[in-house]
């Protein structure tokens, strides 16, 4: 074990000998190995701990844990306290990822105030294969099928040869105690769910499952440095001053692997990206949007612009007991039961089974790929196709808000509601939202 991890450090160039690292310590079986093997091959390890205060007594139980274990060994440790679930709230963010930033950024502190020379990580061949399969689900370019990269940054990673098996294998020889966190047990998170369900079941047809799926991930790896080679190259030819040179970018091998790599980053995403190279060779006028930018088909160009400040995507959270919002629309909310209610034909008044919906309901400017049933219909109609059909401008576009109940749209507001959420004779309670416009 100790041979194989050292020469994958070489072979990757990932550290120079007896460097000074930082060494990510959660307790688990991973960080474990991990501080183990690095030490033994020399390197100055510092323990960092992160306690995220998200498993109660078990997030407690850990932090005294790896606390002890370094003592125990004189391994210099060094932890911290977060507040992940508040820090989740100011920002707006998953807790999964609030955890992300609090992690890496104090791991960045860390490096720099002991002038270490990198961020150890315990990511092993079996989390990269896990990450190729969720990328795989999610939809992803051809780096997301490359696995977890040894080396990004100052973080490293210096066990993805080694599996999982083979970790516990070593620890058990080295008689080094790991604690377990409960939450790997449970498949209600995605990753956890390929672990214990997916990967098992392919093992089914293949047992050396993950040692093949790293092999590919590893001939991909190879191949995207061709691919990101060819693209750079391309994108000097393409893209300039915020154009896309539409006959150039038809002359490339793949118009649309050159368009993902070069619109991904301004928050397009695949299912847009498709539309624009549908509607490469359509009359100009059309606009497409990212998240922050949108882009403009002209006749020879793909013009990228920043849409304007106060258009950019922000939603909104309407909650159950909510009667009003006057940002960043004027709604006024009630419920009623249905024989109460004195229905009309007013677009700028919204009537829905309240049975139907899931709160909270969100309210955010339409985006492109938005679909839903117009009231009365039964197919599916792209948003950008309803706004053509009735000569919408560019400016009455962007005026437009959508009213969702989870991901399904309820409401183009002051429009048209959705069909999947009109009163029937099963009504009992009927939600009712009047548009007041400015």
């Amino acid at each position: 074990m100790l041979k194989k991890v050292s020469e994958f450090i070489r072979k990757n160039d990932l550290l120079n000998p007896q460097a000074k690292v930082i060494v990510g310590l959660s307790g688990g079986a991973d960080s474990m190995a991990l501080l183990d093997i690095l030490t033994l091959l020399g390197y100055q390890c510092i323990a960092a701990h992160c306690n995220f205060h998200l498993r109660g007594e078990e997030s407690d139980r850990d932090s005294t844990f790896v606390k002890n274990w370094c003592k125990d060994i004189d391994i210099p440790f060094h932890s911290i306290d977060f507040d992940t679930t508040q820090y989740a709230e100011d920002k707006k963010i998953s807790i999964e990822m609030a955890a992300r930033e609090l992690r890496f950024a104090w791991f960045e502190i860390e490096r720099n105030h002991f002038e270490a020379e990198a961020i150890t990580l315990a990511h092993h061949r079996d989390d990269s294969v896990e990450t190729v399969l969720l990328n795989l689900v999610r939809g992803t370019g051809i780096k997301g099928l490359t696995g977890i990269s040894p080396k990004n940054g100052n973080i490293i990673r210096p066990l993805l040869c080694v599996s999982r098996d083979e970790i516990i294998t070593y620890l058990n020889e080295r008689e080094i105690p790991f604690v377990v966190d409960s939450t790997n047990l449970e498949d209600n998170y995605k990753r956890n769910f390929i672990r214990l369900n997916i990967i098992p079941q392919l093992e089914k047809i293949n047992p050396s499952v993950s040692d093949s799926i790293q092999r590919t991930a590893e001939h991909l790896s190879e191949a995207e440095k061709i691919y990101a080679a060819y693209i750079e190259k391309v994108k000097l030819e393409v893209f300039s001053n915020n154009l896309i040179h539409i006959p150039a970018l038809q002359k490339t091998l793949s118009p649309s692997s050159v368009l993902f790599e070069v619109l991904t980053p301004y928050g397009f995403n695949a299912s847009v990206i498709e539309d624009i190279i549908d509607n490469l060779d359509s009359t100009p006028g059309k606009i497409f949007y990212g998240n922050n930018y949108r882009l403009l088909k002209d006749r020879e160009n793909l013009v990228l612009e920043e849409i304007p400040v106060g258009n950019q995507r922000q939603s909104f959270l309407i909650n159950v007991d909510d009667l009003e919002i006057i940002v960043p629309i004027h709604l006024r909310i009630s419920k009623k039961k249905r024989e109460e209610v004195a229905f009309t034909k007013d677009n700028n008044i919204l009537f829905a089974d309240a049975d139907k919906l899931s709160y909270p309901l969100t309210l955010r400017k339409w985006e492109n790929g938005d679909w839903f049933i117009p009231f009365g219909m039964k197919g599916k109609k792209k948003l950008s196709d309803y706004f053509t059909d009735r000569k919408f401008s560019l400016s009455d576009k962007e005026k437009v808000w959508v009213l969702f109940s989870v991901n399904d749209i309820l409401w183009v507001v002051g429009n048209r509601s959705d069909d999947r959420f009109r009163i029937t004779d099963t009504t009992k309670e009927v939600l009712v939202v009047e548009y007041l416009e400015r």
